[in-house]
């Protein structure tokens, strides 16, 4: 989630994410349109700013939601369709099914909010990994000094296959299924 105001949109803007939602919303995920609309204002955002390398692909973790359901989502907003929609960790101290707590701190094993840009790719201790830049300070903004990257984790798959009452959970990382990791982390 965005922590602050993402900024005024125009009404054609307002037309493209409706009809953009509409598509999406097709695709029975479960992502929400005023999660979806705050994501969409704060990438048009970063657009305008001239932040992003990848013109049109967004992702979306939703900390609403159980972290047995698929809470990830990685858009296409050029062809206005789902490319992923996965389950996703949030930090051990962030909560057990819910992420509850968040925090910027190092060492505090939370989840932060905000929006972040991707960097490089890299092999890592958790394998292959995505570098994140947070760009709010105050909220996401020390990620890169605390190692926070999307990575793929064998406690990110199914919780459900291994009678967990809720997904495994990581150091404040978006850790993701390792049997589709690399392409998520590629799109």
């Amino acid at each position: 989630f965005p922590s602050h105001d993402t900024g005024a949109i125009d009404s054609s803007s307002n037309n493209y994410v409706t009809m953009v939602w509409e598509k999406i919303s097709h695709t029975g995920t479960g992502l929400s349109e005023e999660v979806f609309s705050l994501a969409v204002r704060g990438f048009s955002k970063l657009q305008a700013q001239n932040r992003l390398s990848k013109d049109s692909i967004l992702a979306i973790v939703d900390f609403s939601k159980s972290s047995k359901e698929k809470r990830l989502y990685v858009l296409d907003l050029k062809t206005q369709s789902m490319l992923f929609n996965s389950l996703v960790s949030h930090g051990r101290n962030s909560g057990e099914e819910y992420a509850r707590y968040f925090s910027n701190a190092p060492n505090s094993h939370k989840s932060s909010l905000g929006f972040y840009v991707t960097k490089s790719t890299y092999q890592g201790n958790n394998g292959f990994s995505l570098r994140l830049e947070g760009l709010e300070k105050g909220f996401n903004d020390l990620a890169e000094k605390r190692a926070i990257v999307v990575h793929g984790a064998p406690y990110a798959e199914d919780p459900n296959s291994c009678r967990n009452t809720y997904l495994g959970r990581s150091f404040g990382c978006p850790a993701v299924p390792t049997s589709s990791h690399k392409k998520i982390m590629l799109s």
